[in-house]
């Protein structure tokens, strides 16, 4: 088993606070024991939700809930798509303990979708414990690393998105929103170590114009004092960026005069804000004089001048935003301390200063039992053998890809998430993953996750347009275009023309069609957070897509296997594609999209 890196040997030895120490001895604790700690997991999930119906179901019950072997034996390996009935009961209002032995207390609205909904996850009460106690973790291990994090504030740009109430009365809504409403979260303790230039009114407010308005603005009126900058997601903090250059000089007046902007209209945010600003005409001055540069090429640096790095999760789709995250920063380090999702927090990066390429993660045993299935087993395509083939957290082996798949106190049960992860190395007896790819998913901007099927369905829908002037489709491909902020959808299409020439409006009914036919995740980016662009469609001449085969043959591909892609990457495929482009349209307004979930009208046996 590799050795971990030195860094972590230093925590036995290193001069920290009192309250850090606890916490590393506590990682260092539970990687040591990992298997054991997987297994006491295992019996508390199985023993609290012993009355679970689901659990009955498949055969656990009365002495055999606490059976490990048991539950190994008979529980299966399943999708969303396999609980989905189980979850509409819940939020329909049955009280039965139809997943987990407590009480569901909401849902958790997931990024990913099922029928172009999103997936609700069932959670407790206990689940808010469990995840502050993760967010306890980071500050420590980036202390090893940072020195002087208690000496500043953090410049963190937090949102609440929209939430629903299910049939039965129970909140459904984002993980990140669910914990800013918390009291863990609002009632934290005073820490020196973790102090935001936000307030708490401004992170609440659902106006997200106002909310990012009035943290940007508290960021800039403390910048003497910010030593760490970031957001959740790149594409956030890079809509952040975006905003400032839109908004610096009325930010600019605000800090010169002292006298927040009237547009922001929210009675506790201005209350919350007024509480800091102050007329300071120099520092007006000062981030006047940088915005006003041709160049914003480290204006972070440059604006938050003791700023040490930049917090941010960089992996998966979100690594497309690393070379303007690097523009914008002017070098500062991106540190991505996490991997988490809506069903579960799983482990955190002990070495966060290092290349976004090189983040790795450390799965913390004690936040659910961790099962994974190999890659090799996942392109077989079987399903019946998926029990066998699952792999303990303890034993996976070294430079190996699986998917992962958990057990969670929230009730549920060998889950399989979607998120394929390679072993990297370990920290004592837990794997360290490095994250790979979201499995099945062809296209992301922001929390947007569009797969092939969903894709196909949208080009169909839009090439209807087309049939009245007798073009059709030869074929196409999609592309994320991150190149401007916010980014948006691309479809290349290749057209055979008709008797007709086919109007502009046309194409651009043809994109809102698309757009239309795409998840209310997709669309509420679009229309509520603003953080996806208008789709595009770009039409290449005839004959685009041979050459695109030709230089894929040219590259070694089997000319009896291949295949137009249906999604490509930023390089030279998409230099190709862009090099044949004959007309460009947009969608003319954003699609339709209604808070709350359709699913709520479909009869519990519909789905």
């Amino acid at each position: 088993m590799p050795e971990a890196p030195n860094f972590v040997q230093s925590w036995v030895t290193a001069s920290v606070p009192e309250e850090h120490r606890k916490v590393l001895d506590y990682i260092e604790d539970v990687t040591v024991n990992a298997d054991q700690v997987q297994r006491r997991v295992l019996s508390e999930i199985l023993t609290q939700n012993a009355p679970a119906e689901y659990l009955h179901r498949h055969g656990l019950s009365g002495h055999a809930t606490a059976d490990l072997d048991a539950f190994k034996r008979l529980i299966p390996v399943i999708t969303y798509e396999d609980l989905q009935p189980d979850i509409l009961r819940i939020a329909h209002g049955d009280p039965s303990p139809i997943l987990s032995g407590r009480p569901i207390s909401e849902f958790l609205t997931s990024s990913g979708t099922s029928g172009g909904e999103r997936k609700l996850m069932p959670t407790i009460h206990d689940e808010l414990v469990r995840r502050s106690l993760f967010y306890s973790l980071m500050t420590p291990v980036m202390s090893q690393f940072v020195p002087g994090l208690d000496k500043g504030k953090a410049m963190y740009l937090y949102f609440v998105k929209s939430e629903s109430r299910t049939p039965g009365g129970l909140v459904a809504r984002p993980v990140l929103t669910s914990y800013y409403k918390s009291r863990h979260f609002l009632d934290r303790p005073f820490d020196p170590y973790n102090i935001l230039t936000s307030p708490n009114e401004a992170i609440l407010c659902s106006d997200s114009y106002q909310s990012m308005y009035a943290q940007l603005l508290c960021g800039l009126v403390q910048s003497a004092d910010v030593v760490r900058v970031g957001a959740v997601f790149a594409s956030g903090f890079l809509r952040a960026t975006k905003f400032l250059e839109k908004h610096w000089p009325r930010l600019c007046c605000d800090i010169r005069t002292g006298m927040l902007d009237p547009q922001i209209t929210d009675r506790t945010v201005r209350e919350a804000v007024e509480r800091v600003l102050r007329p300071d005409p120099g520092l007006a001055g000062h981030i006047e004089f940088e915005c006003s540069k041709a160049s914003w090429q480290g204006i972070i640096r440059r604006i938050w001048p003791n700023t040490k790095y930049i917090d941010i999760i960089v992996t998966g789709a979100m690594a497309q935003y690393i070379p303007t995250l690097e523009f914008y920063g002017g070098g500062l380090p991106l540190a991505c301390t996490m991997y988490g999702s809506s069903e579960c927090y799983f482990g955190i990066n002990l070495n966060p200063m290092c290349k976004p390429s090189e983040v790795a993660y450390t799965l913390i045993p004690t936040m659910a039992y961790f099962e994974f299935l190999p890659v090799h087993h996942i392109n077989k395509g079987a399903k019946d053998d998926d029990q066998r083939d699952l792999v303990d957290l303890v034993d996976v082996k070294l430079g190996q890809e699986y998917e992962l798949v958990v057990t969670t106190y929230s009730g549920l049960y060998r889950y399989r998430v979607g998120d394929v992860l390679r072993v990297a190395g370990f920290k004592n007896k837990a794997p360290q993953f490095n994250f790979v790819r979201r499995k099945n998913v062809a296209l992301s901007i922001d929390s947007d996750k569009t797969d092939e099927v969903e894709l196909h369905a949208a080009v169909r829908n839009a090439v209807n347009h087309l049939e009245p002037f007798g073009a059709s489709l030869v074929e196409y491909t999609s592309y994320a275009d991150t190149s401007s902020i916010p980014g948006h959808y691309v479809l290349f299409w290749e057209l055979k023309a008709g008797g007709t020439a086919v109007p502009p409006s046309v194409f651009e009914d043809c994109c809102l069609a698309a757009e239309e036919s795409l998840n209310s995740v997709y669309r509420q980016g679009r229309v509520c957070d603003k953080s996806i662009g208008p789709l595009e469609i770009r039409v290449v001449e005839e004959g685009t897509f041979d050459k695109l085969m030709d230089c894929a043959l040219s590259q070694g591909a089997s000319i009896n296997q291949y295949k137009a892609p249906r999604c490509v990457r930023s390089g030279p495929v998409v230099e190709l594609l862009d090099g044949r482009v004959q007309s460009r349209f947009f969608s003319p307004k954003c699609p339709k999209w209604v808070p709350g979930h359709k699913q709520w009208s479909i009869d519990n046996g519909g789905i």
